[in-house]
């Protein structure tokens, strides 16, 4: 499967698949330390699980089969999917978040990340499109991982959507307008609210204000482009 190197810790909450793996999405772990976060993910009384975990120290634990539906998405929806669970895999990323004291994602964990990601898209042959982050997924509900996290990092190895940057246009559309377009980019937003924060939470990190306004509809709009403009 892989020749990465990685530790065993098998969970047990993971069942059978009912779609093809066509996603991948990205955690942090919001708790204190790796060692609890590794824990509670193979806890039967959980009921979550990863595929698997990335410690700050650059160790992967693998906890679920790629094979099997882990249980990290919760209620979510990416691009007409539901039932993200079974259509992914995720990764959980020990990063204490928003809860314990969020901080960078340290370059050693980044450099054990990056080629596990890899590995996964290619061979899944899962698109740019479709690698996210939990709050791409549930942006009612999850903020990881998070406005910290270096997105610009794996859209440069073509391992995530760009930030578009050049030739940048404000279609002024209404509001209404902007939330349709998120939609058709793939963002639930039955809370508009929620939705608008979770796309500048990945897409324009320095303000996430949850206004919409020239620029988040300029981002949007070239995003929308058959080909993203970005600083590849």
């Amino acid at each position: 499967m892989t020749d990465i190197p990685m530790i065993d810790t098998p969970s047990p909450n993971f069942d059978e698949r009912s779609l093809p793996i066509s996603m991948l999405v990205l955690h942090y772990t919001g708790m204190p330390d790796a060692a609890s976060a590794i824990n509670w993910l193979a806890s039967p009384e959980s009921r979550v699980s990863a595929h698997y975990l990335v410690t700050e120290d650059g160790q992967i634990i693998r906890m679920v089969d790629e094979g099997k539906r882990a249980w990290h998405a919760g209620r979510s929806h990416w691009r007409g999917i539901d039932d993200v669970n079974s259509a992914s895999i995720g990764i959980e990323i020990v990063n204490p978040g928003h809860e314990w004291g969020y901080r960078p994602f340290p370059e050693t964990q980044m450099g054990s990340l990056i080629p596990l990601v890899y590995d996964i898209v290619q061979r899944h042959g899962i698109t740019r499109g479709n690698i996210v982050g939990h709050s791409d997924i549930a942006p009612a509900r999850k903020q990881d991982p998070g406005e910290l996290f270096p997105w610009a990092q794996l859209a440069r190895l073509r391992l995530a959507l760009p930030r578009p940057t050049k030739n940048l246009m404000d279609p002024h559309w209404s509001d209404g307008g902007f939330m349709l377009a998120l939609e058709r980019f793939g963002y639930d937003i039955t809370d508009p609210q929620a939705a608008v924060v979770a796309f500048q939470r990945r897409f324009r990190p320095e303000l996430i204000d949850g206004v919409i306004d020239g620029e988040c509809r300029a981002i949007l709009l070239a995003l929308l482009l058959p080909k993203p403009r970005g600083d590849e």
